[in-house]
């Protein structure tokens, strides 16, 4: 805690005057009257990334809305539709252009993207644009953005500009600068609720994009801190990614996004496996993709990678009694002579009994090539240089739960009992203290944060129960049943049940007995992790406005439940709305038709006032920058009189 004394002196050397004081106060009291920047809330990626990439560059259709904006009547629909594209796909649109682009062509798109770029940037100060401009065109592209249409001076020294823009051949990288521009302008910041892996293959190029966002942050979801387990070298959660990632074929994530070696896997799954054909493990792939000898590999080395998942999962909760999951220690409830499983006294057939790596007598136990798969497996995600940064960027800008303009973030669930307590958890590690809550949350938080960095190998079982241990607040159900989806067909035995939450979220009286445990006041909660299935009448808006449940599939094996791709939340200084997105289509169809991109609009809330940013967290901070600036002010006349 910095002393008052020793903080005066801190912020006198950016303050030396009492003009300079006062100076700062009234800028900060200008900022705190400005409207509030837009807030995009997006959930359950799930490694799509052209679907994503749409989502950002589109701005959820705001970027149409803004030309709309703009432009109004004077404006054809086509041309409106043009110009959006033009914004959201600079370098594909002058591409497809191209025959066409002239001297007149590049004027009037520089100026209309100039206009659009004045009305986004209406809201912010000259200092906050500025920092946004590229560095290349800053300057002129400011000097754009204040021009002064009745100084007929000023209107040709601007036209001058564009001109000389033009003839120096730099129009169409100055159209993508400013594009560029107004996108940022558009998304103030971005709220990722979780589970930016699992089914898609391009989880690794969506973080390196949102590495270049400045104002963003997560919380996380499942898969992701799977991976950031993972990274941090727990073998079952490296065994549930190599798994995750051989089931949706995306060997090439693996190898060349994250430069992770699977060749030892590949070994053991041609020495143990070829003999087997496990239909069953089969990559979930059009076998067009690949060859028939790589289909075969990878669907070995799925089988492989899922037995040692088994046996490490067998391992981790034979160490973690306290996690009450005794019940999915599953491998010594097999008769392997037999062929069959035995659950709660009933006896179920294996429909594979290929099992060459098991040792009857004990069967958690990895054989020589196993283990010796596994360390090398373990030493080359610890060593991916990519991997690490990509979790270490999630440790930094992640939680487990984020509360924001009076808003509660988080991605599966607050665990909770069926008469609507909170749930309470008992680890050996919290000294046999009981948490609950946002309590649990936070001891989780830490406790991620801690076994990151930790080498004792029983701390970073924590990212595992996480991932998928009962009633965890990011998987929220009692077991995941990977086994029996595999090796039993009785569908009842495929069944996950979920956390009592899921039937409490309805009744406003529970959300808001949420919202006071995070002290969250007259607020909602966003959450994710569960699709709405809109194609059965699911409403995302649930407890009368209190919660909003913002996954509606953007990774596609879920858009047969839900019927449509994916939602976006968007918190403006006007109000809240979710933009329904449809299955995406690739970027030259819109492009080539010239398409509409504003997405299925509904309306959560609409403010009588807008809000202001003196109304929001920054608000708050500035309020603070200010008193401490009135509390120098008064030192300064102070100092003066004595």
């Amino acid at each position: 805690m910095i002393d008052n004394e020793c903080f005066l002196s801190i912020i006198k050397k950016q303050f030396p005057t009492i003009e300079a004081a006062i100076t700062e106060i009234i800028n900060l009291e200008a900022i705190r009257n400005l409207p509030k920047g837009t807030e995009h809330f997006v959930s359950d990626i799930h490694g799509e990334y052209k679907a994503f990439d749409h989502i950002l560059r589109t701005a959820s259709g705001v970027v149409r809305r803004k030309v709309e904006e703009t432009f109004g009547e004077n404006l054809t629909e086509e041309e409106k539709n043009e110009i959006s594209l033009l914004i959201s796909y600079p370098e594909d649109k002058l591409e497809y252009n191209k025959n066409k682009i002239d001297t007149n062509y590049l004027k009037e798109k520089i100026c209309q993207l100039i206009a659009v770029c004045k009305v986004v940037s209406s809201k912010y100060t000259r200092s906050k644009v500025r920092k946004s401009l590229p560095a290349e065109f800053a300057y002129i592209i400011e000097e754009l953005l204040h021009e002064q249409s009745s100084n007929p001076y000023k209107k040709s020294y601007n036209e001058s500009i564009i001109n000389a823009i033009i003839a120096n051949g730099e129009a169409e990288s100055y159209i993508i600068a400013i594009a560029n521009t107004i996108r940022k302008l558009i998304i103030d910041r971005l709220h990722i609720l979780g589970d930016i892996f699992d089914r898609g293959p391009g989880a690794d190029i969506i973080l390196d994009r949102l590495l270049t966002y400045q104002n963003i942050d997560f919380v996380w979801g499942n898969h992701d801190i799977l991976w950031i387990g993972a990274a941090a070298g727990s073998e079952a959660c490296i065994a549930n990614c190599i798994r995750i990632s051989l089931r949706y074929g995306h060997i090439d994530m693996l190898r060349e996004g994250y430069g992770i070696d699977i060749s030892p896997l590949a070994t053991l799954a041609y020495e143990k496996y070829s003999n087997d054909d496990p239909k069953n493990f089969y990559p979930k792939v059009e076998k067009e993709d690949f060859s028939e000898k790589e289909f075969r590999l990878i669907t070995l080395m799925h089988k492989a990678i899922s037995v040692i998942e088994f046996k490490l999962e067998a391992q981790l909760l034979k160490r973690n009694p306290d996690y009450k999951m005794d019940d999915r220690i599953l491998l010594d409830r097999i008769d392997f002579q037999k062929g069959v499983f035995y659950d709660n006294g009933n006896e179920y057939k294996l429909n594979d009994r290929f099992f060459p790596t098991i040792d009857l007598q004990n069967p958690f136990l990895l054989d020589n090539l196993e283990q010796d798969a596994v360390t090398k497996l373990v030493a080359s995600f610890k060593n991916s240089e990519k991997l690490q940064k990509h979790a270490k960027f999630l440790l930094e800008k992640g939680s487990l739960y984020l509360t924001y303009n009076n808003n509660l973030l988080f991605h599966g669930c607050i665990p909770m009992e069926s008469d609507g307590s909170f749930q309470k958890f008992e680890f050996d590690c919290t000294n046999k203290v009981k948490l609950s809550g946002r309590e649990f949350l936070d001891w989780l938080d830490d406790k991620v944060r801690a076994s990151f960095y930790n080498e004792d190998g029983r701390c970073k079982d924590i990212f595992w129960f996480l991932w998928s241990g009962k009633d965890s607040p990011l998987f929220g159900k009692k077991k995941m049943t990977t086994f029996e989806r595999y090796f039993l067909e009785e569908k009842e035995l495929h069944n996950e049940e979920k956390n009592a939450y899921y039937s409490l979220r309805d009744d406003p009286l529970v959300i808001e007995k949420i919202c006071q445990e995070f002290n969250i006041n007259n607020g909602i909660v966003i959450n994710g992790h569960m699709p709405v299935k809109v194609k059965k009448g699911e409403n995302p808006i649930k407890a009368e406005g209190r919660l909003l449940v913002i996954d509606g599939g953007m990774a596609k094996a879920y858009q047969k439940e839900t019927g449509i791709a994916g939602y976006t939340l968007i918190y403006s200084s006007k109000g809240l709305f979710l933009a329904e997105h449809a299955p995406y289509l690739d970027s030259k169809i819109i492009i080539e038709k010239d398409m509409d991109l504003v997405p299925n609009r509904i309306t959560v809330k609409d403010f009588k006032e807008p809000i202001l940013i003196k109304n929001t967290d920054i608000g708050k901070e500035l309020k603070m920058q200010i008193d401490a600036l009135k509390q120098l002010i008064e030192f300064y006349k102070k100092s003066v009189r004595l």
